[in-house]
């Protein structure tokens, strides 16, 4: 996060009325959520007169350093897709993010349910929020919210992270929601390959589940919507190899 970016968007938001830090009040005195201040000012704050595209965005995530809030990564993505501000900028501040130990709830539901599904722009996020030279902290946030892209461009990035062992819980994470996910998309033979050389401990929740769905051939859960609560029952059962 550049030093300024959430103070910058805390001064604007008081020029508005807006004050408070978790706690927060309209111009009038009464309270206000961080989403009714994201549907309120993260437009205004994307087509500020007195800004540049570039800082426009900073602005933004300013706002959402202090909201945490999902709306305003909406808004920075209608900016986006529209020319209004740069992308380069978007994905910036992406990474910056992605590289907290915490997990930016907001960014990576942003890239799972907008960027990620959108087959349109897929390639372009995955590959940017994973460009340059990624830290664990990214690599694990992106990864856990990557079910809906395409197999083929996340495999080589899950077959790299999987050979390091900080990193085999998070392809783990990867491969079932790539299953679960309503849009997530694997090729079985080669998930259910990456998942035995995983080496996860015996009993780890929902592997055997996984294991068996996926040497069955399934592709995706909504495809075979019995299949995985069968290979839970047979799991817990023990019917299944350890």
């Amino acid at each position: 996060m550049k030093p300024d970016e959430k103070e910058r968007a805390r001064r604007w938001l008081a020029e508005e009325g807006i004050t408070g830090d978790g706690g927060w009040t309209d111009p009038d005195g009464r309270p206000i959520t961080a989403n009714e201040i994201a549907h309120e000012c993260a437009m205004a704050m994307l087509e500020d007169p007195g800004l540049d595209g570039a800082g426009r965005l900073e602005l933004a995530f300013g706002l959402l350093d202090l909201l945490d809030d999902y709306w305003v990564t909406c808004e920075m993505r209608f900016a986006v897709l529209n020319g209004k501000v740069p992308r380069a900028v978007l994905w910036d501040g992406y990474r910056r993010r992605l590289e907290r130990d915490a997990e930016p709830a907001a960014i990576t539901y942003s890239l799972w349910v907008d960027w990620f599904e959108d087959r349109g722009t897929v390639a372009e996020a995955f590959a940017e929020v994973l460009a340059g030279t990624p830290g664990e902290h990214r690599l694990r946030h992106v990864l856990e919210c990557s079910g809906p892209v395409p197999w083929e461009l996340k495999l080589p990035v899950l077959r790299d992270a999987a050979a390091d062992p900080a990193l085999r819980d998070s392809v783990f994470r990867a491969l079932r929601a790539a299953y679960h996910d309503f849009y997530g998309d694997l090729v079985p033979e080669e998930a259910l390959a990456m998942l035995e050389g995983l080496g996860l401990p015996p009993g780890t929740e929902h592997l055997d589940a996984l294991r068996t769905v996926l040497a069955a051939g399934h592709r995706n859960h909504y495809r075979s919507p019995a299949a995985w609560g069968e290979a839970s029952a047979s799991s817990r059962d023990g019917s299944l190899d350890p």
